[in-house]
This record gives structure tokens, sequence and C-alpha cells, in this order.
């Protein structure tokens, strides 16, 4: 999206006429942001004819499994009220072959579980394969940050309080309270979940110190969002940086109006959240269209309501101060357009105990790009702290790319 289309439906907007016109340019819009990404993007021209197209969009729902996996659902209450849904997934008793777990010291005896936190746009499911991988092994939970998925819309920001990453944080601890309330944890991050496990540092240092025995922070950022180029020309970033508050808020009051426009651009959509999600052209149709589904399942008054807090994140202190010490998997996609693996340099720099990856031909969806490399980093974690057999032998469960 060029700078003068950008302030056009800025204008357009803030004027309070011409809905119908800024609708058409919301689509595009939209589907940058839930990508996680700032506008302006190309996207070539599809040859396939629209109504092909939709039926292949059919099909690829009606045969991929992917975010078919459920667990013992459990309700966790926010400190505003808000209802947060989390789904338990029970792990092996004990260990099996001939490794042996890690007694944790006075929690020896009770099960670590692997809390899995999901970004931006997204939903529990979008750890499906690690979650197929790893189901039977380790008890695990996964949740659904509030807004998103199975959880309740936060009642604090219906009555317009703004939402932060420090907010993400507490719902955090309120769902370890609930589903896992004693006993070692790991933790375990993607995007936006990331800097929720960094705000539950900085808030509940003890509860890391004191439980947290491995953490895992995936394609995420200790702070300066604001510096992101998105893959475009610093000039045109900038301007849309200056008209995108407004035109969220607007889009975001006219939901319904909105809505259709995003649908009736759902090719356009489609492209946008492929190129700000994936590094690779090779991409299985059916796990692109997977990401697809759950970007588009974030309702606009919610990706509204969120993208301003991502510019005031900044947990580098207290990554440094409070997981200092914790064992740590530091993993990136090599392409992420919207946290640069020089994101994760930057974490890991800030953690003596972490091992970095970066994952080549990658981009920010790298847990459903490359599975198997984060799978294997994450069984790694594990088997480093003792949480599951030396020898553990869990599978990769799939893999994005066809023909692999």
């Amino acid at each position: 999206m060029s700078e003068s289309t950008s302030m056009e439906v800025a204008e357009a907007v803030a004027a309070g006429v011409g809905w119908r016109r800024a609708g058409s340019f919301a689509g595009a819009a939209i589907g940058v942001l839930a990508a996680g990404a700032a506008a302006g993007v190309a996207v070539e021209r599809m040859t396939v004819g629209r109504g092909m197209r939709r039926k292949a969009r059919l099909a690829l729902d009606a045969s991929g499994p992917y975010g078919s996996l459920r667990g013992v659902p459990g309700r966790a209450l926010a400190d505003d009220g808000t209802a947060i849904h989390y789904e338990v997934d029970d792990g092996a008793p004990e260990a099996s072959g001939t490794g042996k777990r890690k007694r944790f010291g006075r929690k020896a005896g009770l099960p670590v579980t692997v809390v899995f936190s999901h970004g931006y746009c997204l939903g529990q499911d979008a750890w499906h394969f690690q979650r197929a991988a790893l189901r039977g092994v380790v008890r695990s939970v996964h949740w659904d940050q509030r807004s998103h998925g199975r959880s309740q819309r936060g009642l604090a920001q219906a009555d317009g309080v703004p939402i932060t990453i420090d907010q993400l944080g507490r719902d955090l601890k309120a769902v370890i309270d609930a589903a896992a309330p004693e006993g070692p944890l790991v933790l375990v991050g993607h995007s936006m979940g990331g800097m929720t496990m960094m705000a539950l540092g900085d808030q509940f240092p003890e509860l890391v110190r004191d439980r947290v025995v491995a953490a895992a922070f995936v394609g995420t950022s200790c702070g300066r969002l604001g510096e992101v180029s998105f893959g475009l020309p610093v000039a045109g970033v900038n301007a849309v940086r200056r008209v995108l508050p407004g035109v969220l808020r607007a889009l975001g009051s006219q939901t319904e109006l909105v809505e259709r426009g995003r649908r009736a651009t759902a090719d356009l959509f489609a492209g946008v959240i492929k190129r700000y999600s994936f590094g690779s052209k090779e991409v299985d149709p059916a796990v692109a269209r997977f990401a697809e589904r759950l970007i588009e399942a974030t309702p606009i008054d919610v990706v509204a309501e969120f993208y301003p807090a991502f510019t005031d994140h900044d947990k580098a202190e207290a990554l440094a101060t409070v997981f200092a010490e914790v064992p740590a998997l530091v993993l990136a996609g090599e392409g992420d357009l919207v946290t640069p693996s020089a994101h994760s340099e930057a974490i890991a720099g800030l953690l003596p105990e972490s091992e970095l990856v970066i994952v080549p031909d990658s981009g920010h969806l790298v847990m459903l790009e490359h599975p198997e490399a984060v799978t294997a980093g994450l069984l790694g974690l594990l088997a480093r702290v003792g949480a599951v057999p030396a020898d553990a032998n869990v599978g990769m469960h799939g893999s994005a790319h066809p023909g692999s």
C-alpha cells in the first residue's frame, strides 16, 4: 500500500464518510495487520478463477486435520473477570525407555507442565504440530489469550481500558494458578506469547525463580518493535505508522462493514498472510490455509485493540534479570519480517543459559512452516532439563513442505 493510499484511507475514516470506499482498502490493510505486520505489500494477481479458488479453500478446510486436537477444558478468571479458556493434555506418568527424568528438588514427584502461549491474531491451535508430537510425553497446557480463540472478549477492554502486554502476563499467571498450581513449569511462547512470558516474569519474578525450569522464546521480541520495517522502505513504514492508529480505531468501530470487506478480499488477504507468515515458497497449501483460518478468526476490533500494545513493549531488563539463570531455547525463522531474527539474537544475548536456533527458509510462523525444527528444539530443551528422557522419540508429526 503506498503512502498516498494509506493517507486516503485515513482521511476517509477521519471524515466519517466514504465507509464503503475505505472498506475496499481494508482487506489489504487488515491482512497485513492480522499477520502482525504493517501495510504495504504487492501481491501477484492470481490466474485461477475466484470460484475455483473458493472451492480449493473449502476442500483444504475439509481435509486438513490441523487444529483438531483437543484436551481437557478448563477456565481461568483473569483479574478483571475475563474468562480464559485453556486445555490440558496429560503426559506419561513415568519416564519411558532407558533415559531418566530429573528430580526437581522439593518438587520431586510432581509432573513437569509445559505451558504454551500463542501469538497475536492466532490461538492455541497454532501449536498443532508440537502438541501432537508431545502428547502423552509431557503434561501440557494450551490456552487462548483474551479475546482470541475460545477465550472471552476482554471485559476491561469492553469498558475502554487499553490492552497491555502486562495484562497478558497477569492472564498467564491466572492460567498457571488454575491449570498448574504446583510443580515445575516449562514456558513456551511464540511472538506475543513470548512477550506474555516476559511480562509474567516482570510482575511475578518469584514464580519464575521457584518453578520455571526452562523457557522457549519462539519468534518473539523483548522490545524496540517500533523500529521494525516489515521488509518495506523506511519512508513507507513511517507513513503507515502515522495513520495506522487512527485507521484501526475507526475500522474497529465498523466491525460488520470491515468484516464484509475482509471476506470480499479473501484472495489478497491470503497472499498477504503468506508473505508475512512464511519464508518459503513451498509451504503445504493446507498448512497455509490453516494459518489463514486462524488469523481470519480474529475480529478486526480485536486486531485494532491489541496493536498499540506492541509499541510500548520493552522487557529487556526484566528478561535479563528474571530469566538469566533459566535454561532457554531462543528460536526464530531466518526470514521473519514481523519479529526479525535479530530480535531473537538480542534475547539470546541477554540469557547466558540459552541456545539460539535460527531456522533457514522460514518466516514468522516457524512452528507451522518448519514444525520438525521447532519440535526438535523443544524436545532438546526438555531433555536438557530432565523433563523427558534423553532418548525420547516423539516423532516430528508432519512437515509443512510437500514431498518432505
